[in-house]
């Protein structure tokens, strides 16, 4: 097909998206369905485009320049966009070219209508849809016309909409070529679009059509409100008929033009319900033949559909493989452990492999099946008791689907089986049933820090000789070790005294003394707080710089990661590195999202600590460190007396008091300590991740991989086989990246079921102010400030008194912590890290709000609530 301009529809298929654009090829294989028609024409191909771009020599210094823009500078963007359009449009069309396509018209019908319409190379693809992006023009009759709209065509993967879109996708311009599809218009009598799953649910068993009368324009341009109609099971289980009192016709002369609908038929449905059931059943085998959810877009002219598009639904979270037709029900395991972004398949892996129970990778994020503790009675109240109390949108989402008698059919009652959902216990629930007693002793805890300690080192040890494949096999017995740390039962004692004694104080203060989460300060600088100690340990880095002016100054110009060689130059600059790099010795395997060993550590990559170390210079003084924890240790001992002599003044007060003394000593010994097997995980995960990326190195010294970062694109197993081959699959590699790339932008659900429903769980609260934002208390307290709304902490600009809003903070934020007066995040529980940390510093804080980071505006005062559970807006 080498510079061939124009090829018929029946000769393309979806095997050709770069030879006619991904509408044109799926258009081709639509094509080759049976029982699918599609309306008569033929493509003006991607070379066609290329020898129209070549004839402009100026779109080549526009695209160098087009790529150098901020996408949000929407003027510039207009600008250079509109530059190229016109000069695109400029080029004349080649005699030759010209001829093509007036001899495939001549072939068609040369007298006929048509549809001329834009089909790019990264359009209707399964990881981007680019929807209405580029332009199409309809009813367009003669083939002057039509020349001339292939030119706009052309011209439009220049609008300023496809230029933006494509550069948040990540795709370079250059990379995108377009195709031009002509086909002869149809004059319906209905039209629309068809959903083969729910475009909202994301419930892959429910299909939703929206028609109209007359071109589907009417719809698209928001003109009528279409009827609506659900079906599910060759049967239509809802419908909404709107009143549709305009439509969009095509003119005999060419063009549109929106036309009056007859009184009597505005409430007429637009089709009738043995249509809309025949009209899905099409669109099972359309979406049979491309293997996924399809977005169509249909004709109905004289009672038979006709198909004019079909592209994947790109928004759809994906469904974990279960290899079997039961139902299941998926729990999201990032909402437990704090981090909701997309893992790479080698993070996925490496949590899969060493988790304390199975899990599903779906959308690059992972899931723990919960159907068969939901099934059983007892299980299932157990879960449901703990899910609540960890983060309560999930217990709803769950109850939603319970609610459903026949999606979760119960089993009897036969014992536990296997972990809980989450599964590993530092994603804030507990594996296994309920841990056996355990004393109140702190040197439980001393003893489980040090066989972690002893653990680590061997493995450092151990793994320094190992190379190759035999690296490899050496890691599958470390995360045997691993998993064994983890599942050792004296730790899920710890850490399942420590939350029991927290659930206990707040719930039975509340009944004896009418205190809301009493705990919370209570727990204030409990020892043991690896997480905690991280925080305040910054200050003590800030203290070892502040003197320094040189030093401030030039930390506040740094740009790469060698910054740290450079501080040797300056004054104070030795002691400055000797700070910072003994806190990276202790604390350097940690980062942002940090479950997943892709993501680059503070040793590697430091200078993601400079904003917060230059904020503790400026907003600290000397000594911070200190006087912070002591005076949370003093506020804890002072609700102690408080707490315990306002019970003994109650009705059979002494036996109260001696049980929450009992409580209290019980939480502050191992509360704490509910931080330290993430730092257990993160200091293994760097170990091994050292070790991989050496392996990675030297496939890029032997030429087998051209970047190192490209093992994070393959599963565990994979890079053990391209280490024993020296092998690599490029295209699977890209295939990944493009993939990786998709999941970024889809939000997590906490709940997934098999159907493809995806649940974030509602709050079922009426005790909260009109317009605030409900969540989940977690650190008690109320604190009004200005909102300071961040999704990197590596650009984090923090001033004293400031309230931190973001996504999602897992253990590495918690050096912003020391430096805000309240906390709101979009994702946490009672006993994720954040909640932990925030009562450990005495920030009122509120998790779990719903799209926070979106209705919040940076700078905005806000209150938060921190004992309540919600955020009202000052201004």
């Amino acid at each position: 097909m080498t510079e061939q301009y124009v090829v018929d529809l029946q000769e393309v298929d979806e095997r050709h998206v770069a030879f006619v654009g991904g509408k044109g090829a799926h258009l081709g294989g639509l094509s080759r369905i049976e029982g699918v028609r599609v309306p008569e024409g033929f493509c003006v191909t991607t070379h066609a485009f290329r020898r129209i771009i070549a004839e402009a020599p100026s779109v080549d210094d526009r695209l160098d320049q087009l790529s150098r823009l901020d996408p949000d500078d929407r003027e510039a963007v207009r600008t250079l966009s509109a530059q190229i359009r016109r000069a695109v449009e400029a080029v004349a069309i080649p005699d030759d070219l010209a001829a093509a396509i007036t001899g495939a018209l001549a072939r068609v019908g040369e007298q006929a209508a048509y549809a001329v319409r834009s089909s790019a190379t990264a359009e209707d693809l399964p990881t981007a849809s680019f929807a209405g992006q580029q332009d199409t023009y309809l009813n367009v009759v003669g083939s002057a016309a039509i020349l001339r709209h292939v030119s706009r065509c052309w011209a439009s993967l220049f609008t300023e909409r496809a230029v933006t879109y494509r550069r948040r996708n990540g795709i370079d311009h250059r990379t995108v070529h377009m195709a031009v599809v002509v086909q002869q218009m149809v004059v319906p009598d209905a039209s629309g679009v068809l959903f083969t799953a729910d475009p909202v649910t994301g419930n892959r068993k429910a299909a939703t059509v929206d028609a109209a009368y007359g071109l589907g324009e009417a719809l698209v341009s928001g003109l009528v409100n279409p009827d609506v109609f659900t079906v599910r099971d060759g049967e239509v289980v809802a419908k909404a008929i709107a009143a549709k009192q305009r439509a969009v016709h095509a003119l005999p002369e060419g063009g549109t033009r929106e036309v009056a609908v007859e009184e009597r038929r505005q409430e007429e449905p637009a089709l009738t319900d043995p249509q809309v059931v025949r009209l899905v059943e099409l669109g099972r085998r359309i979406e049979a033949h491309f293997g996924r959810p399809q977005d169509i877009e249909w004709c109905l002219v004289d009672d038979a559909f006709q198909v004019v598009q079909s592209r994947p639904i790109t928004t759809l979270f994906p469904i974990p493989e279960a290899g079997d037709q039961e139902n299941h029900v998926y729990v999201s395991v990032g909402h437990q452990q704090m981090m909701t972004d997309a893992m790479k398949p080698l993070g996925l892996s490496m949590w899969q492999l060493t988790a304390m129970a199975p899990m599903h990778a779906a959308g690059g994020r992972l899931f723990v099946d919960a159907t068969r503790r939901l099934a059983s009675p007892a299980s299932r109240a157990a879960l449901l008791e703990v899910m609540g109390r960890g983060d309560p949108l999930v217990r709803d989402a769950l109850e939603t689907i319970l609610d459903r008698d026949d999606f979760v059919p119960p089993l009897p009652d036969a014992g536990p089986v296997g972990p809980q959902a989450g599964g590993v216990p530092a994603g804030g629930v507990p594996a296994g049933g309920a841990p056996a007693p355990i004393e109140t002793d702190p040197a439980v805890v001393r003893e489980l820090i040090e066989r972690s300690r002893v653990s680590i080192a061997a493995l450092e040890r151990d793994i320094r000789s190992k190379t190759g494949p035999a690296l490899f096999d050496f890691l599958l017995e470390a995360f045997e070790e691993h998993k064994r740390v983890l599942g050792d039962p004296l730790n899920m004692q710890a850490i399942m005294a420590g939350m029991e004694a927290t659930w206990w104080l707040n719930d039975k203060l509340l009944e004896w003394l009418g205190e809301k989460n009493a705990a919370d300060t209570l727990t204030l600088s409990a020892p043991d707080n690896i997480t905690s100690e991280m925080g305040l340990a910054l200050l003590d880095v800030a203290d070892a710089i502040r003197p320094h002016a040189e030093v401030v100054a030039f930390l506040e110009g740094v740009e790469d990661e060698g910054f740290l060689d450079g501080l040797a130059k300056l004054a104070g600059g030795p002691e400055a590195r000797e700070a910072i790099d003994a806190y990276l010795d202790r604390y350097g395997m940690r980062c942002v999202a940090e479950i997943d060993i892709t993501r680059p550590r503070w040793r590697e990559r430091p200078s993601a600590l400079v904003p917060a170390i230059l904020d503790n210079v400026r907003n600290f003084e000397p000594g911070a460190a200190g006087r912070r924890f002591e005076q949370g240790r003093r506020k804890a001992r002072e609700k102690e007396q408080q707490v315990l002599s306002r019970l003994r003044d109650l009705p059979d007060g002494d036996r109260k008091a001696d049980e929450t003394k009992r409580m209290i000593d019980r939480v502050r010994t191992f509360i704490g300590y509910r931080e330290y097997p993430k730092y257990g995980i993160v200091s293994r995960y760097f170990v091994y991740k050292q070790a991989l990326m050496a392996e990675a190195e030297r496939l890029v010294r032997t030429g087998v991989l051209p970047e190192k970062e490209d093992v994070f694109q393959l599963t565990f197993q994979e890079f053990h086989d391209v280490v024993r081959a020296n092998r690599v699959d490029a295209e699977l590699v890209r295939q990944r990246k493009d993939a990786f790339r998709s999941y970024e932008a889809l939000t997590t659900p906490r709940v997934l079921t098999s159907d493809g429903e995806a649940l974030m769980g509602a709050y079922r609260r009426d005790d909260v102010p009109d317009g605030a934002l409900v969540g989940l208390p977690v650190s008690a307290g109320t604190v009004e400030g200005v909102a300071r709304v961040i999704l990197d902490m590596a650009e984090a600009d923090l001033e004293a008194g400031d309230i931190l809003v973001t996504t999602f903070t897992d253990p590495s934020w918690s050096p912003l912590f020391v430096g805000i007066t309240g906390l709101v995040t979009e994702v946490g529980g009672l006993m994720t890290h954040g909640a932990v940390i925030a009562r450990e510093y005495g920030l009122p804080a509120v998790v779990g709000v719903e799209r926070a980071t979106r209705l919040i505006r940076d700078g905005q005062r806000i209150r938060v609530h921190g004992t309540d559970g919600y955020v009202e807006f000052l201004t």
